[in-house]
């Protein structure tokens, strides 16, 4: 798990997805052609808080996972109704930005630099509400059973409601494996056997991510990056990592800034930004062709997803 004030972006895919997409692309499809993608024309960049990326259009943003959780929410409050309980979870402010790319190639902002070193504002903002006290049978309701994990618990709500696989019973009636909390997981996600997973989505993006760091180009900027921070007396060689001296205890202090404002000025001399943002597109394009099939049907059920979400809201 990265530290609070890490400046990696943030990419969610399980270790498990990301594992089977690095190891097995010439089986899922994630992209291993052998080659390189062609490029073409390098624009210059540097901020990469509001780059567009094509897979973004299979994913939810922040405002629809917002939506979404809200809605899940709903459902699970439902389920809860079913067995005499109520759920009723106090949510913060809506959020605001659709994408924040602004730690995907480290250190990009230079107000942010200049004011914060390189402290990342977007990590650790959102408070956790305070949870309620739960009974005995309510926590066993919401939660289901405590299982072993690897007991092969139902992947979609059509088959759990015909499976009884980690199920147990609260006033006579049939609580399903993971509770109401699970329940109201899989209608949203996985309401069919034909769901595509949002995790192998993800994974495709993570897999071009990973990939573009590891392409010829971006190795050359990245050496091209350290040399110029060499120049400024600094030894590092990865810009996604928090340079030598600079911890949590001193992360925005002046040293840190002087360091973060030169770490800016190589990043604009090289182009850093505008070359790994470039090959990260051809990744993704690469992988959008190769996965077609699978991401068309991916982006009707986000759709379908986003409208039942809404209309539980709406209902609610």
């Amino acid at each position: 798990m990265f530290s609070t004030r890490s400046p990696r972006p943030v990419l969610t895919a399980s270790a498990a997805v990301l594992t089977l997409l690095l190891t097995g692309c010439s089986q899922s499809g994630g992209g291993d052609s052998g080659e390189e993608p062609a490029i073409g024309a390098v624009p210059a960049l540097l901020e990469s808080r509001n780059l567009t990326f094509p897979l973004s259009a299979y994913v939810l943003d922040d405002q629809q996972v917002d939506v979404i959780t809200r809605a899940q929410d709903v459902l699970v409050d439902r389920c809860m109704q079913r067995y005499g309980f109520r759920y009723q979870l106090q949510r913060g402010p809506a959020a605001a930005a659709k994408h924040d790319f602004s730690r995907r190639y480290g250190l990009s902002d230079p107000a942010e630099a200049a004011r914060l070193g390189y402290e990342n504002p977007q990590v650790g903002r959102t408070a956790k509400p305070p949870q309620p006290q739960l009974g005995p049978n309510e926590k066993l309701v919401l939660h289901g059973l405590e299982v072993d994990p690897s007991l092969p618990v139902p992947k979609s709500q059509e088959e759990a409601e015909t499976s009884d696989v980690a199920t147990t019973t609260v006033a006579g009636q049939k609580v399903p494996a993971g509770g109401c909390s699970r329940e109201g997981s899989l209608k949203l996600f996985n309401p069919t056997k034909d769901t595509v997973d949002s995790m192998v989505v993800q994974g495709f993006g993570f897999d071009a991510y990973a990939r573009s760091r590891k392409d010829s180009r971006v190795a050359k900027a990245f050496t091209s990056w350290s040399n110029c921070m060499g120049g400024h007396g600094h030894t590092v060689d990865n810009p996604m990592d928090q340079p030598p001296g600079i911890n949590d205890a001193n992360i925005s202090s002046p040293q840190a800034i002087a360091m973060a404002k030169q770490d800016i000025d190589c990043k604009r001399e090289t182009n850093l930004v505008g070359i790994w943002y470039t090959v990260e597109l051809a990744y993704q394009k690469r992988v959008i062709e190769q996965n077609a099939e699978t991401l068309d049907r991916a982006k009707k059920q986000l759709d379908e997803r986003l409208k039942l979400a809404a209309s539980l809201i709406a209902g609610s």
